[in-house]
């Protein structure tokens, strides 16, 4: 049994875009909470789920390692009644770090994250990871590429074809980056908003795992109570001679390791090492 059908939610409504007052649960930087608005909409996006015939619900739910995606996906999985699973591929973009500003932050593992989210399932080990030196608008488009690629016949193989339909809960511009790639469109016009939906469905003539997926719905907010809010696009990023500006790291991340990066070929089954 084939991955048949790709659900891909951003996370809701920020505490940082409420008040410049909040800590970061974790400890690590650029990562807030979600605002009370923003557990009110995971709360509506479980619903959801739970409104839809048992036939067409996630059966499995993939989720970046920030906190705001996890809390995003607790209601989701609370409803569903099932795990977490943490994917560092799923992460937050961020574009290349300014020369000796240092690295971008990068969240705990699944089982350190198990303190704040019980219902993560650590069994499953991250099979991507963004380097901390960032990414071009390129490149953040060939990790959700590569990505995809790795985890469709991976969950397929490693759960033994239990998982038709998938959730993957993320970040603004991975969610269009996965989008893209999914649908074989990299120019493909999107905007996302906090707790919007996008369905693919996969033609059962495909092949790959990315590249011709069918799009039933993008960044739909028709689930939310208050509608789509705080859409955001690549359209809003700063170019510089055809290029992203950089950001700054984080102080005194100068002299960190930034490993592991990318796949991790190692972690997937032997079949699917042998089709990368």
């Amino acid at each position: 049994m084939t991955v048949e059908h790709i659900y891909i939610a951003r996370h809701g409504y920020r505490m940082n875009w409420v008040t410049d007052d909040w800590k970061s649960v974790t400890g690590l930087p650029r990562d807030p909470t979600l605002a009370d608005f923003g557990v009110e909409q995971a709360k509506e996006l479980a619903r959801h789920f739970l409104s839809l015939p048992e036939d067409q619900r996630p059966t499995a739910i993939f989720s970046s390692p920030y906190y705001r995606c996890l809390e995003t996906a607790k209601p989701s999985g609370e409803a569903l009644d099932l795990p977490l699973y943490v994917e560092h591929g799923l992460s937050e973009w961020y574009s290349p770090a300014a020369p000796g500003t240092g690295l971008h932050p990068r969240p705990a593992s699944a089982s350190a994250l198990r303190a704040h989210f019980p219902e993560i399932d650590d069994s499953w080990e991250s099979i991507y990871y963004p380097s901390r030196k960032g990414e071009d608008m390129p490149a953040v488009h060939d990790r959700s590429r590569e990505l995809m690629r790795a985890l469709v016949p991976a969950v397929e193989e490693r759960f033994g074809g239990k998982h038709k339909r998938i959730l993957l809960v993320t970040h603004a511009a991975t969610v269009i980056a996965l989008t893209r790639e999914l649908v074989g469109d990299r120019a493909l016009p999107l905007r996302v908003g906090c707790c919007t939906l996008t369905v693919l469905q996969r033609p059962q003539e495909a092949r790959d795992a990315v590249g011709s997926w069918h799009p039933k719905k993008l960044a739909d907010g028709g689930h939310l109570k208050d509608g789509v809010t705080r859409e955001w696009g690549f359209d809003n990023c700063v170019i510089v001679d055809g290029k992203v500006v950089d950001h700054h790291g984080e102080p005194v991340s100068e002299n960190e390791v930034d490993h592991p990066v990318g796949l991790q070929v190692h972690l997937l089954p032997a079949t699917v090492q042998a089709r990368m």
